[in-house]
């Protein structure tokens, strides 16, 4: 990763902060848009929208929308902010389980490509705020797949007993009410079945379960013009200085391969592998002890305010001293952060070359779900950003 080469340059700064190589950031963001654009079996270039939850850092946003993708956002204040950039309504998709009516409307205002719809109470709710408006609204049904991703319980969106998307039980129903909606335009399908997916069968599985409901839609009235897949590609946590990328072209050919939707226009929503190899966290060591139970514990001045992953879903980070000196003896560490909680803990029995006070200390691949989710629990500071493109000379 980036640090370790521009550690000399990294000194002065004052730690916590995020590091973001832009440089890979526009090469990984390059390499989408060119296996997008080679597009499905047909030809047929494939539509991509970042999920802006991910990371919604204003140049990074920039550098998205120089490549022209669309976003995939959650919640108003996103909608807000991709607009005020310049981001076309008509690139825009809103997904999320629980949009407020404001949020709802605003979306119906700025006329967006697509509401993903989790519900037949959100339809019906869409449609009064469309109607009342004297606007229509463009939605799409997100149906809950029953595929089981193999990742985390935590990131896992598509199984039955999920909070998300219109269950199996109710395709029927709300199939039947569709007709009875004045003011909605119906779209087609999405889809999403999890997130840190690195099994590309789980991809052909789930290509296969859509084919099956694109044509039950068909049978009865509703040809599916769009369908978007969602996004889930997961990223190497492990090893990320041996991937810096992930294999976009082995991920696209499981869709090419699988996928049999006609002339539908296909669209994904990738955040995580967009953006998280970029971006890493950088800290210090403040102190080290020995705790009751004899382990070694390193102190450093990033916390779950700043990174929170490992705390809330035991999510692994690559932890590397920048200043580690010829000869230093590798032994297990408790690498916990400053935050006055237990669960303030980025790795245990983590085997690293000695820490000491001082040492320049990165966790790689933080470049989504990290900034995004900072906070100001304990009165922090929100982390700062820093650019490589403003450093390297």
């Amino acid at each position: 990763m980036l640090s370790k080469a521009i550690k000399e340059s990294l000194r002065g700064i004052e730690t916590p902060f995020y590091l973001y190589d832009m440089g890979l950031l526009g090469r990984t963001l390059d390499t989408i848009r060119a296996e997008a654009e080679r597009g499905d079996a047909n030809g047929k270039s494939y539509k991509i929208h970042y999920a802006i939850k991910a990371n919604n850092d204003e140049r990074i946003l920039k550098a998205v929308l120089e490549r022209g993708f669309g976003i995939d956002c959650v919640s108003g204040n996103e909608l807000r902010l991709i607009r005020r950039l310049g981001f076309p309504a008509d690139g825009i998709v809103y997904a999320g389980v629980g949009k407020s009516d404001g949020e709802i409307e605003l979306g119906v205002r700025e006329g967006i490509r697509a509401f993903n719809c989790e519900s037949r109470q959100e339809l019906q709710v869409i449609d009064e705020i469309a109607g009342r408006l004297g606007m229509r609204a463009r939605v799409a049904l997100r149906i809950n797949p029953d595929v089981d991703p193999q990742t985390h319980r935590h990131i896992s969106t598509g199984q039955a007993d999920s909070k998300f998307g219109i269950s199996y039980r109710e395709i029927e129903q709300v199939a039947t009410e569709l007709p009875t909606y004045k003011n909605l335009d119906f779209q087609g399908l999405h889809f999403h079945i999890g997130s840190q997916i690195t099994d590309m069968r789980v991809f052909e599985f789930f290509c296969r379960r859509v084919n099956s409901l694109v044509g039950w839609f068909a049978e009865r009235g509703f040809p599916v013009g769009y369908i978007n897949m969602g996004g889930g590609l997961g990223v190497n946590y492990d090893a990320p200085d041996a991937e810096p990328m992930p294999d976009f072209g082995a991920y696209f050919d499981a869709f090419r391969r699988n996928l049999e939707v006609g002339d539908a226009e296909v669209h994904f929503e990738l955040g995580r592998a967009m953006v998280a190899q970029c971006g890493e966290l950088i800290t210090r060591v403040l102190f080290n002890k020995i705790n009751s139970a004899g382990n070694e514990v390193a102190i450093i001045d990033g916390s779950m305010s700043e990174l929170i992953r490992p705390a809330l879903y035991e999510a692994y980070h690559e932890i590397e001293n920048l200043d580690t000196r010829a000869g230093d003896q590798r032994r297990p560490y408790i690498v916990a952060g400053t935050v006055c909680e237990s669960s303030d803990v980025f790795a245990s029995d983590r085997v690293l070359p000695e820490l000491r006070r001082g040492d320049l200390v990165t966790l790689k691949s933080a470049g989504a779900y990290g900034q995004s989710m900072s906070s100001q629990y304990n009165m922090h500071s929100l982390p700062r950003i820093v650019y490589s493109d403003q450093i390297e000379s």
